[in-house]
């Protein structure tokens, strides 16, 4: 099993729309997805590991597929739409990250 980890960095004078985010663009993203998406989160950073300081990251989306293949495979044909998707909610670049899941 995979996790691919879309993670929008804090970034001072940006806006995250979370409200946009889970209710249409993560939908969206499970619908074209299909069968091959086994499960979705969404982490809103709340701070740092220090008392008072801010997330690295305002939000993290997170997308569990049973290999890269899967993956690959269900997201590709979407990319352009799914992020083309991105601007309506933020200007955050995302960094994303595939990871295998361990534990």
């Amino acid at each position: 099993m995979i996790r691919v980890s879309v993670m929008y960095p804090t970034t001072e004078g940006q806006s995250f729309d979370m409200d946009y985010y889970i209710n249409k663009h993560m939908p969206m993203v499970k619908d074209r997805c299909g069968a091959a998406l086994k499960g979705m989160s969404i982490l809103e950073g709340l701070g740092g590991g220090q008392p008072g300081e801010p997330p690295a990251f305002v939000c993290v989306g997170s997308l569990n597929f049973d290999s890269v293949e899967a993956f690959q495979g269900a997201f590709a044909p979407h990319m352009a739409e799914i992020m083309g998707d991105i601007p309506n909610y933020t200007k955050i670049p995302p960094q994303i990250q595939i990871s295998e899941i361990k534990l």
